[in-house]
Formats: C-alpha cells, structure tokens, sequence
C-alpha cells in the first residue's frame, strides 16, 4: 500500500524506450503482487500449472522482465528480507483484510457474480518462501542480478538509487521518497491497457518518473518533513490520521516545527494519538537497514536450460513462446552490449 502521495507528487509521463540504458532498482516484492493480483482468470482463480500450483508471480516476472530487457532496461530486483518491527501491526492487518476478501470471492461466485469475484480475488494474493525462491531462480536462469535487503525492499533500492548504483527506484509506492530514492519510477510492471477497478472502461496506463528534489521544492518542504506528512497520512509502518489527506498534511507540517509540536496539534484538534514513536520512525526512514553492493552487476548470462526446466517442465508454460522469449532477450543483451561497465548505462 504505502504512503498516499500520488496527488501531490511531480510526476513526468514517460516511456520504456526512454529508460533504455538504465539500471533500475525494483521492488520486488511490489512487482510480484502486482502480478499475483492481475493475472487471473475471469472468476478470479489465479493462473495456475497442471498440478495447481500458482504460477502467476512467475509467468508476470518472465515476460514483463523480458519486455524492459527487450527496451535496453537494466532491471535489478531487490527482495525483502526481515520486516521492520513497525510492520507487524500491518502486516496482521492485511492478513484480515485477505480473510475477508476470500469470503466474498467466494460469495461471488456461489451468486455467479463473475466481475465482482474477480475484483475481490485480486485482494487475497499471498505470496509464499517457495514463490520468492523460485523467483529468484528464474531470475538467475534469466541472467537478471538479483538482490537480497536485509530489511525493507524498496529502502535498499532508495539506498542504491542515492549511492548511483542505480539510476531509479522501481515500485508502484511512494514510501521510496521518504527513504530518500532521488527518482521513483512507476508503472513499470503494468504499461499498456487496463481495465479501471469497478467500472466497464479501460485505460492506458504508461510509466511515470518523479523526481523528489522537485516534488520536495513544489511542496517548499524538506525530505524530514515529507515524512512527518507520510506519519500523518499513514505508511506501511503505522496509522496515519483519521480525515487527514495529503493536502491537509502538507498544511499541517508547514504550520509546526518539530515531532512534538506535530503530535500535540494532532491530540488537540483529532484526538487522536500516535500508536509508534515518530522520532523512531523518522530514523527509519532517514537511515534504513541497507546491505553494501559490493559485485558489479551482470545482464545476459542466461541459462536457457534452467529456465525451461522451471517454467516448462515444472510449470507447464510452452516451450514455443518460452524460448522465443528467451532469444529475443538474448539478442537485445547482444545488440546493446550487457556486459559493460556500470557506468555506461548512466550516459
């Protein structure tokens, strides 16, 4: 979910041939739920082999990684590791909202009411060990870099973005900027016509760049103070304020000085209390847990035999459209070089 921002951010429509040549620090986590929740069937039963396993995490991360490998994209995916303590209480919570989803997917169908099971179906995606694992795998046999956070997914890939291992952050969140990610980059994973939630019409969806030094210079407010509003709002990590949006958050912050002065006009005028230590999570934030990036990172290795082995004689994907997929990749990473140097890809 993440912080709401979206109203309030510089946002730059942009396209994938333009990102051609950069590396980019994605999400993974975020990604992989993206197509957990999208590739389903019409009734809302996500696509599966013969054997029932789930296999939309991995036909979503194969053709969509291909398509950006395909565009001169560098992608580097980045894997959760320990959740920060903050993220307990959400992640229960979700747990909750996942049960109750489940219930009226199932609703849904018994009614044969197949759009609605749909909708609700989208919300019960759970993604397992044996799915990351497997992720990884195809992302190995792919010749993809991969890597693995020792916390927070999208906090190591802001941390590698600052430090100029990557030119963005990859992800449909915007808690990105509050870790400091100077570009985030969304719709990545999701380019193309869409369906809009709940209405018969379609859209096209196509990436976006935003930059936080401008989006902090049009709110004339620091990164601290983006966060104190991401507090406000809520973040993965906390409450935010009942009746308090991002235009009455900005508002807010410009009018006190410090976290103490934040939570007094937050008790005083919604009564409302903070269930974690600001101070606590503004730290996070500012300074993540972050794994050093020591190996140069690597595109086009790909073991054509691995990956058929997981997605057509594990998964029962068509070795046709498999290995078409996979040459056209291997002729991108040949025409555009995939072995230079880091640097090259920022020119």
């Amino acid at each position: 979910m993440g912080v709401d921002l979206g109203d309030l951010c510089v946002k730059r429509a942009i396209t994938l041939e333009s990102l051609s040549g950069k590396v980019i620090a994605v999400d993974a986590f975020n990604v992989l739920y993206q197509f957990l929740a999208s590739i389903r069937q019409e009734d809302g039963t996500p696509l599966m082999d013969f054997k029932g396993r789930v296999t939309a995490h991995l036909s979503g991360l194969f053709y969509r990684t291909a398509k950006l490998a395909q565009q001169g994209i560098r992608p580097v995916y980045v894997f959760d590791g320990v959740s920060s303590a903050f993220k307990e209480r959400t992640k229960e919570e979700r747990a909750a909202v996942k049960r109750k989803a489940e219930e009226k997917w199932r609703a849904a169908l018994e009614e044969g009411k197949m759009k609605e099971a749909k909708m609700y179906a989208s919300a019960t995606s759970r993604l397992n060990k044996e799915m990351i694992e497997e992720s990884k795998r195809l992302l190995f046999g792919m010749g993809i870099p991969f890597v693995q956070a020792p916390s927070e997914g999208e906090a190591q890939c802001a941390m590698m973005s600052q430090k100029g291992l990557a030119y963005a952050t990859g992800s449909q969140d915007f808690d990105a900027l509050l870790f400091g990610s100077p570009l985030l980059v969304r719709n990545l994973s999701i380019t193309g016509r869409r369906k809009v939630p709940r209405q018969d019409r379609y859209i096209m969806v196509e990436p976006e760049e935003i930059s936080l030094r401008e989006t902090l210079g049009s709110l004339g407010i620091n990164r601290e103070k983006l966060i104190w509003m991401g507090i406000l709002l809520g973040t993965d990590f906390n409450e935010g304020v009942p009746r308090v949006g991002p235009k009455t958050a900005l508002k807010i912050i410009k009018e006190v000085d410090s976290l103490d002065s934040l939570r007094s006009h937050v008790k005083e005028k919604y009564n409302y209390e903070f269930e974690v230590e600001c101070k606590d999570l503004v730290n996070l934030f500012m300074n993540p847990p972050y794994s050093e990036v020591t190996e140069r990172f690597r595109w086009g290795d790909i073991d054509v035999q691995k990956v058929t082995s997981i997605l057509v004689d594990e998964h029962d994907f068509a070795s046709e459209r498999v290995e078409k997929t996979l040459a056209d990749m291997a002729h991108s990473f040949k025409e555009r070089g995939a072995q230079k140097k880091l640097g090259d890809w920022f020119q």
